[in-house]
């Protein structure tokens, strides 16, 4: 799939391009299924930053085979993984476990990743702790609902749209669940946590709704922003609120959070443990012949999808 320019989903066109040549410390790998992630949306609208420059082969994820037959998993930061080839860094790629699909290694990559760094590292989840996980039933949270447990929070309470994400949401481990609008919100996040604040929020849905989730947090509570689905501008932090209640607002981008030593492949081989042994469950979604690219993005924007959406080879 080709962008010569920014835009939706219409910019994405099936092109005939030179097979990638990888340099060194690169690997050329033929791709059996690549994910699709909301930040692909803003990639080929050009509003993510790093902006890339068109022409480019969208696509930040790949499960494929090498040259010598390995299986592996791998980010494509820099862009080509919707295509039939794609140059990895072998840095970071890492050998899939037969026991582990390929939507569900996908699922484990960047959302998996996410989800694993916002709870160890950015929110530093504590043992018996509530944690509210806003979009729930996405990628990144139908894992944080059950790497949360795993950690051991005392109680998670999943936000969604819908009745059945909601429903979603609770198959997967979730205590309560409720409407994420921003409209009675705090409201709504208080009775499930029968009438007390919570400690950690974990929001990728931005605007009116990061007010209402900091507006529920306890004494030593987090909020960790990590997107902004709504596209809307999230209103401003008092400092003073922050005071009042020793309260911590922090953001959190998985690229950066990859260069620490140990950040990448140990979470991986732990989740991909974790799959073979039932205790972790990547919800996957549809799988879309590369073809139709365009079509998962229309439902991926209009919120009609669930779990891990991936693109594979044209039949």
């Amino acid at each position: 799939m080709h962008v010569t320019r920014f835009g939706g989903p219409e910019v994405l066109t099936l092109a005939e391009v030179p097979v990638p040549v990888p340099a060194a410390g690169q690997s050329l790998v033929t791709v059996d299924a690549a994910g699709v992630n909301f930040a692909d949306t803003s990639r080929i609208a050009g509003s993510y930053q790093p902006t890339p420059r068109v022409p480019f082969v969208p696509g930040t994820e790949v499960v494929g085979r090498t040259a010598d037959g390995r299986r592996v998993l791998a980010t494509t930061f820099e862009g080509g993984g919707f295509a039939e080839r794609a140059v990895v860094d072998d840095a970071t790629t890492v050998r899939v476990p037969d026991g582990v699909g390929d939507a569900d290694a996908l699922a484990l990559l960047v959302q998996g990743l996410t989800a694993w760094h916002l709870l160890r590292g950015s929110a530093r989840l504590g043992p018996g702790e509530t944690v509210v996980v806003n979009a729930a039933a996405g990628g990144v949270g139908s894992l944080l609902i059950q790497l949360a447990g795993h950690f051991g929070a005392g109680r998670v309470i999943a936000t969604a749209s819908t009745a059945a994400k909601r429903e979603v949401a609770l198959s997967l481990g979730a205590d309560a669940a409720v409407s994420g609008e921003a409209d009675g919100y705090s409201e709504r996040i208080l009775a499930a946590n029968a009438g007390r604040p919570v400690d950690v929020v974990l929001d990728a849905v931005g605007g009116p709704v990061f007010g209402a989730g900091l507006a529920t947090l306890a004494n030593f509570g987090r909020l960790v922003t990590y997107g902004n689905a709504s596209r809307l501008p999230k209103p401003p932090v008092d400092l003073d609120t922050l005071t009042d209640r020793n309260l911590a607002v922090c953001g959190f981008w998985l690229r950066p959070a990859l260069t620490v030593p140990g950040a990448f492949r140990e979470p991986l081989e732990a989740m991909f443990d974790l799959v073979a042994a039932g205790a972790l469950r990547p919800v996957t979604g549809a799988a879309y012949p590369l073809d139709r690219a365009r079509q998962a993005f229309e439902d991926l924007l209009a919120r009609r999808t669930t779990g891990k959406i991936t693109l594979t080879p044209i039949a």
